[in-house]
């Protein structure tokens, strides 16, 4: 397990290395005007994504099963029919994406950037759309819990986005002959049995896009477009974090899966304490660095105009992310995995839209730090109600999972 999320990881820092490299250059090129309607564009953008309509959290908890009981024709009916969905809802994507450009309207974009947000926004809609099947691939790799030739390619493809498709396909068709993707196999019955589960997880990223895409429309409606780059230069570095300990995330829910259908609960609850431990580790370890010292690094970073404005937001989020992130790592996929998706999901979409209310309602007294508390105080009243929930479903009491994340001795890992 080890080295499927260090690979994961591998790719989260290479990942982090070019944006931390870009964003400066990004937004001095632009401007804050310009950076900022880019940022809104790609927040409007990522509700768009919600139209994959969680297949792909559902069908990799699908093809984990059928790879855990060496069940093939299952598998590749399952892979034939979740390629005909992503097909179909690639084209609804194409037809809503025309809906959100009208909204997109409604800010008050600078004048001279009419032109180019137009086109911007174009190429986002056809890129999402378009990025619904190249998820396919994997999926595939993702139940087989084969998690390294997936970051190889995705590092190769760092630059070359367009193939990471073929290379995707080309690793499965070396590694598994067996594997097929053809639309003959389509069944209708096991897509309402996807659709069982991954309704569930619409909902829980529905509630992701309310808690961390939202802020920017926020800010853009209230406070102008040129105010956005302030808030989220602070939230990227969180994000980034949070991709990082969602590395975990990635390779816990499959083998969550696999482990359930072995009965072997006991050795998933000493995985959930011990990625727990790791997880709630990493967050305090970046946690304390940005903390106390995020303003001055992100004013070393983009420039000593955004350190105390983007720095009082660092502070808040980070506070409340050594809370959310050990949770979100290990704790909410493991549920999912379990099949236990109504509690997380359901209160994940009622903490973003708590976020939504707070952040209106906060942003004009407070400015940027009421949008940052908007944020943080959902996120930490969920990640409590998880962590119960999980604790429970696994038989490991709370004040157990407590005393393993105090215990902040060496952390002794092994596959």
């Amino acid at each position: 397990m080890l080295k499927n999320v260090g690979s994961n990881w591998v790719v989260t820092v290479v990942t982090v290395f070019a944006v931390y490299m870009l964003t400066p250059f990004t937004l001095h090129k632009l401007g804050v005007d310009g950076y900022g309607t880019w940022l809104l564009i790609t927040s409007i953008n990522a509700y768009l994504g919600l139209l994959v309509l969680g297949v792909p959290m559902a069908s990799v908890r699908y093809f984990a099963q059928h790879v855990a009981t060496g069940d093939t024709r299952s598998l590749n009916e399952a892979i034939s029919s979740c390629t005909g969905l992503y097909l179909l809802l690639g084209l609804v994507a194409l037809v809503v994406g025309v809906g959100l450009y009208a909204f997109f309207t409604l800010y008050g974009i600078p004048t001279a950037l009419h032109g180019d947000a137009r086109s911007a926004f174009g190429v986002m809609v056809l890129f999402v759309a378009v990025g619904f099947v190249a998820l396919l691939p994997e999926g595939v790799l993702a139940a087989h819990c084969d998690f390294v030739p997936r970051n190889v390619v995705r590092l190769a493809t760092v630059l070359l986005r367009p193939f990471d498709f073929t290379l995707c396909w080309l690793v499965i068709r070396r590694r598994y002959p067996e594997i097929r993707m053809r639309l003959a196999g389509f069944d209708w019955v096991l897509v309402r049995k996807i659709f069982s589960f991954s309704l569930y997880v619409l909902v829980l990223n529905a509630g992701a896009r309310l808690s961390f895409e939202t802020d920017s429309m926020v800010i853009g409606g209230f406070m102008g477009v040129g105010w956005i780059p302030h808030f989220t230069v602070a939230n990227s570095v969180i994000i980034y974090l949070m991709e990082f300990v969602v590395a975990i995330a990635a390779v816990v829910m499959p083998t969550a899966t696999r482990l359930q259908t072995q009965g072997k609960i006991p050795e998933l609850r000493e995985i959930f304490l011990k990625w727990s431990k790791i997880a709630f580790s990493i967050t305090m370890i970046a946690g304390l660095f940005l903390v106390v010292l995020g303003p001055r690094f992100i004013a070393w970073w983009v420039g000593p105009q955004f350190e105390r404005s983007a720095g009082q937001v660092l502070q808040i989020l980070m506070i409340s992310y050594l809370v959310f992130l050990p949770v979100r790592g290990v704790a909410l996929p493991i549920l999912m995995g379990l099949g236990k998706p109504r509690l997380p999901t359901i209160g994940f979409l009622i903490a973003g839209v708590v976020n939504l209310v707070l952040s209106i309602l906060l942003v004009r007294p407070l400015g940027l730090v009421g949008v940052a508390l908007g944020t943080a105080i959902p996120n930490v009243l969920f990640a409590a109600l998880v962590l119960v929930q999980a604790c429970r479903e696994l038989d490991a009491p709370v004040a157990e999972y407590l005393r393993v994340r105090a215990d902040m001795g060496v952390l002794r890992v092994s596959e």
